[in-house]
């Protein structure tokens, strides 16, 4: 019971936060798209997202590599 009971607070607060939060004006978000800098901004994230995620990949190949050399000494 008090965890239904929790559960629909959580929902109801949820509802009236995201009520107020949409009922706010961003000011800079509507001056950087009317200005055309918000594709600027996006292309960077993405950019910088990506990049991670190259390098990342590059981390695991290079793990990779060095546990199988390693289990392969091991091994012998």
């Amino acid at each position: 019971m008090i965890k239904q009971l929790k559960y629909y607070l959580t929902l109801i607060m949820g509802l009236v936060f995201t009520q107020f939060a949409q009922a706010e004006e961003i000011e800079m978000a509507d001056a950087m798209r009317a200005n055309g800098k918000i594709y600027v901004v996006v292309a960077v994230i993405a950019i910088i997202f990506v990049a991670i995620v190259v390098y990342l990949i590059s981390l695991d190949r290079k793990a990779s590599k060095l546990e199988k050399e390693l289990k392969e000494h091991s091994e012998s």
